[in-house]
């Protein structure tokens, strides 16, 4: 399709000599060089580009998207579709359209890119070397599809909620991770109106969760990672002394860490996803309300209801929703930790009351809890009424 040049950065090398040693060896060096961008259509995998510095070690850069390669899986299957851009707004099949998107086959990805420097960057084959491909940048998205732009009426009241909602802790959560106390890496919300739409970006070191709109009618949830090591997986880990093991490590950078990659974002994704649902749903509303703020009796006990609009019950339904909670659970430990104002028999007859009203549930012969399906969707919707339905209302002058 084209082919530009430009002067960039590039790692190269440079003659030196020790005069300690007395050797003589290349050392790693930075400078700038003449750098090309080949950009061309692949039958399988679409659009691609691939930039090809022209001094060694002749580092390559190789981009294509998924949804082009989805889009000729389709094609070749005689599934009916509609791509515009890099979104799919109708596909004949989407039970399909999935498993195929599950379903990239990294070995033949690798024989591809092997295909491609033969082409761009024949040099290789005189120096008789050969590329490992690793991992630089990784997106992946969820798209939930409405059939008519009325469907994304929500967005602007999602949009508004989710950057007063959304903490630091959450954003920790809907990515696998707990957020300690002494982390020293950025983690925020960021919200940008573009030409194209709203987006709202969730950040956590190299790692970033972003939900935005397309064309009136995709709702898409898209995770990308800068640094795959950020992930861990479970995997045989050769140690320095040569023995090898499996245990739980960081992910390594190579192209065959792709499918497990692919595990973790569309987890990351589906928590963002109930998340959201949990906070927009509208049905939960005064029903579930009216039910948890009356008495409840349980072996002759009673254990009153909750009031959510009481800065107590609020800071309560805070420390519940704390993404280290989501993750691993709480403890009687770490809620008397969260409310140090509550004593050991206070905070116990607490959980009894949460556990009476059905918002969390005991897990085995532990003593941890998580919260239940309903648990989430009440704190989230009674914060929101909270924090703001009731106070900035309350907050405007009144009238005469």
């Amino acid at each position: 399709m084209h082919i530009f040049s430009a002067l960039e950065g590039c790692p190269t090398y440079q003659p030196w000599h020790d005069k300690k040693t007395h050797q003589t060896y290349l050392k790693p060096d930075t400078s700038k060089c003449l750098t090309y961008y080949f950009y061309f259509i692949d039958p399988e995998l679409g659009e691609c580009f691939v930039r090809v510095p022209t001094w060694a070690p002749f580092g390559l850069t190789v981009y294509f998207n998924g949804h082009a390669w989805l889009a000729a899986q389709l094609k070749a299957r005689g599934i009916e579709y509609e791509l515009r851009d890099n979104a799919f707004t109708r596909i004949a099949d989407f039970a399909t359209a999935n498993a195929l998107a599950d379903d990239l086959d990294v070995k033949y990805l690798h024989a591809k890119l092997d295909e491609w420097v033969q082409r761009y960057c024949p040099i290789v084959q005189t120096l008789q070397r050969s590329y490992q491909w690793s991992i630089r940048q990784a997106e992946y998205s969820t798209d939930v599809v409405f059939k008519r732009p009325q469907g994304l009426a929500f967005y602007t009241t999602l949009l508004h909620l989710l950057v007063l909602c959304v903490q630091p802790d959450n954003i920790a959560a809907f990515l696998g991770h707990k957020l300690h106390g002494n982390y020293q890496g950025e983690v925020g919300s960021r919200f940008d109106v573009r030409w194209w739409g709203r987006r709202l970006k969730h950040s956590l070191g190299p790692v970033s969760i972003k939900l935005y709109d397309k064309f009136g009618v995709v709702l898409r949830i898209e995770t990308t990672v800068n640094d795959v090591t950020f992930f861990s997986q479970y995997r045989e880990v050769r140690h320095r002394d040569g023995t090898r093991d499996k245990c739980q490590a960081k992910m390594q950078k190579t192209i065959y860490s792709l499918a497990p990659l692919r595990e973790l974002l569309v987890a990351a994704n589906r928590r963002y996803l109930a998340f959201i649902s949990e906070i927009e749903t509208p049905h939960v509303g005064v029903p579930l309300l009216n039910q948890l703020t009356q008495t409840r009796t349980e072996n002759q006990h009673t254990y009153k209801g909750f009031n959510f609009l009481a800065d107590e019950e609020a800071a309560l339904l805070r420390t519940l929703l704390r993404g280290e909670f989501a993750i691993s659970g709480l403890t009687h430990k770490a809620v008397q930790r969260a409310l140090p104002d509550k004593t050991s028999g206070q905070v116990s007859r607490l959980l009894k009351r949460l556990r009476v009203h059905g918002l969390i549930k005991k897990v085995g012969q532990h003593y941890k809890y998580y919260l239940t399906n309903l648990g989430r969707q009440v704190a989230a919707l009674a914060l929101k009424l909270r924090e703001i339905v009731a106070i900035p209302l309350l907050s405007q002058p009144a009238m005469a």
